[in-house]
């Protein structure tokens, strides 16, 4: 893997902050676009995202680490975010925490030795209404249980 950014990413970071008066403002749009070729931001795209932005490494890093969707470490093929909002909380959110632990023999914020499925807290989904809810990958699932759970993680296998 090449520790830098492509020139076609340069120039769209480069666009993205035409596009804001201040530079913080650019920052989110500008991780996401090295994201979404290597699936998190590792160091080196922090220094080189914060050059371009005339920005300090260290302001460009906290604002990655407070977005919940910027991922700083690599994330499996499968991206599970489970919600822990109140609701879900309340809902059944510990059985269902349990129970995909047991399946996949891994906690929150790790991933699979085989590198299917990570795990990761969200604190909503918007959906309050049908708690607990889970999203796999861009696919939300509404009500979820110890028992619907299975089926759902077996359809990413």
């Amino acid at each position: 893997m090449e520790c830098k950014l492509l020139h076609n990413e340069i120039i769209k970071i480069q666009t993205v902050k035409k596009n804001y008066e201040n530079s913080k403002a650019a920052v989110i749009d500008s991780l996401k676009i090295l994201q979404k070729r290597l699936g998190w931001v590792p160091d080196w795209g922090i220094y080189e995202i914060s050059k371009l932005l005339n920005m300090s490494p260290e302001d460009v890093e906290s604002i990655a680490t407070f977005y919940s969707q910027i991922f700083r470490k690599p994330v499996a093929r499968n991206l599970i975010r489970l919600c822990d909002s109140v609701v879900c909380y309340l809902n059944g959110y510990e059985i269902l925490e349990k129970k995909i632990n047991t399946l996949l023999n891994i906690n929150i914020n790790c991933m699979t030795e085989d590198k299917k499925f990570t795990v990761l807290p969200v604190c909503c989904l918007g959906s309050c209404d049908k708690a607990p809810v889970i999203m796999v990958n861009s696919d939300i699932y509404y009500k979820v249980d110890k028992f619907s759970i299975i089926n759902i993680l077996d359809t990413y296998k």
